[in-house]
């Protein structure tokens, strides 16, 4: 039989830090569409949203991005 190693398989792992919401830190209380450079921290270059396990943002606040780049994209278009 081949030996075995007797070391735990999770020896070092450290587990990462929980991401905290930045409009809740910020106690924002809502998300401006026309405010560009916040926006851009939860987009892509593509203007694509990103994910909130990416961003860190609550599923309050990620819904209110969401809405909030999307109203960024259709101006966006228009000008």
């Amino acid at each position: 039989m081949a030996e075995r190693n007797d070391k735990p398989m999770h020896s070092g792992a450290k587990r990462p830090h929980r991401k905290v919401c930045q409009f809740c830190a910020d106690r924002a209380e809502f998300i401006d569409y026309k405010d560009v450079a916040k926006l851009r921290k939860f987009m892509t270059e593509r203007a694509k949203i990103l994910p909130s396990r990416v961003t860190g943002c609550c599923a309050y606040h990620q819904r209110a991005l969401t809405t909030a780049i999307k109203r960024y994209q259709s101006f966006r278009e228009r000008n």
